[in-house]
């Protein structure tokens, strides 16, 4: 039965034309699988998946994972991380297997109200689950989150009671009164593409919908895993913002409101 698999051409190029096409009907893939981000089951026959190809230095291991959660993609990663999860897969060491490349962390999205010069305006929190790694690297520099997104254009939040700039060609993608997705722009000036997808779209609550309405912009807060958690409240939720800025390890940008 063919799958719903995305085969990049990188990946294509990489593994061949003839074994991305027995893919690509069903073979040689399989229907259920381990997301390799999310690490939570998929089914290729019911959901589109991505191949991701893991290259060693001497090794290649040919994973799958949601695609809403990672493009198809080559990657990178250090030999004896893959010699490692082959000897694990193939039972010649005990245990779970290892992972083949560092936790590919999912990207946390909270909203709220946060008041600035006594105006509320729509926020999205966004927090990873773990450390974020340089794409093509093994994750040996470090958390690379903060870094990354200061290259795209987002601004160190060093006082919370100033809004942040506009971020332009980014935008936040609101459709029936639900969060969908933080766009961000294609290669090239392309069509926009997700940045953060929701797996099932998040609901807000009526006050951060009539804020965003009004304003058709949202602010969009980041910082590294462990730095905001899950606040039960908007104030604490404000709080732990402030304590992430005084530490400098909070970043933000404002983006347009997409849809309704």
């Amino acid at each position: 039965m063919p799958r719903m698999l995305d085969v990049s051409e990188d990946v294509r190029a990489e593994i061949g034309d003839a074994e991305a096409d027995r893919l690509l009907v069903g073979d040689n893939a399989p229907g259920s699988y381990d997301c390799t981000s999310c690490r939570t089951p998929g089914d290729s026959e019911q959901e589109r998946t991505s191949t991701v190809l893991f290259v060693g230095d001497e090794t290649a291991v040919l994973a799958f994972a949601h695609a809403s959660c990672i493009p198809s993609q080559v990657v990178q990663v250090a030999e004896e991380q893959l010699q490692g999860a082959v000897r694990s897969i193939t039972g010649g060491e005990q245990g779970e297997p290892e992972r083949i490349v560092p936790e590919q962390a999912v990207l946390g999205i909270t909203s709220g109200l946060v008041l600035i010069d006594d105006e509320l305006h729509p926020a999205l929190v966004v927090e990873p689950t773990g450390a974020i790694a340089r794409p093509g690297t093994d994750g040996r520099d470090g958390d690379q989150f903060l870094q990354l997104l200061l290259e795209q254009g987002f601004q160190p939040v060093h006082r919370m009671e100033q809004v942040p700039e506009v971020l332009h060609g980014w935008s936040i993608l609101l459709a029936m009164g639900q969060l969908h997705a933080v766009l961000q722009p294609g290669t090239g000036g392309g069509t926009p593409v997700a940045w953060w997808q929701a797996h099932a779209p998040l609901q807000v609550t009526e006050g951060w919908r009539t804020a965003a309405n009004k304003s058709q912009t949202v602010l969009v807060y980041a910082a590294p895993a462990g730095s905001i958690g899950q606040q039960p409240r908007e104030d604490l939720l404000r709080d732990a913002l402030e304590k992430a800025s005084a530490a400098g390890l909070l970043v933000a940008a404002a983006m347009p409101l997409a849809g309704t």
